[in-house]
């Protein structure tokens, strides 16, 4: 991964979903360098770095991640985005229903997609 591939990423998400108040990176060269930092500052978006070797900043979410891509995606196989999207919606609706947690920290298929 380079810096040029993250800062597409970044400009696309910025135009399809509006811009943040904080992005938070890790440490990774990409997401420090002059370039993407840039294109987050140029549109007034705070930048929140994690600190050096913070591996507990990021284990949760690296965990779902994980749960998700053995427990579903990698097991069903899917055919397309759409069929995906679906599958993945599922997923997230069992293992969290929202019902187990107030509205903000609920996640399901409008929180990923």
């Amino acid at each position: 991964m380079d810096t040029s591939f993250c800062v597409s990423a970044l400009e696309e998400a910025l135009a399809r979903f509006g811009k943040p108040d904080i992005f938070n990176t890790g440490q990774g060269t990409q997401f420090t360098s002059a370039a993407f930092t840039e294109t987050l500052s140029a549109v007034g978006i705070r930048i929140s770095t994690d600190g050096r070797c913070r591996w507990l900043d990021n284990v949760f979410i690296e965990r779902l991640w994980r749960s998700l891509k053995y427990e579903n995606v990698y097991l069903a196989g899917y055919a397309d985005g759409r069929e995906a999207r679906a599958g993945i919606a599922e997923w997230m609706d069992f293992y969290n229903p929202a019902s187990q947690h107030p509205p903000r920290y609920a996640v399901g298929p409008n929180r990923f997609f």
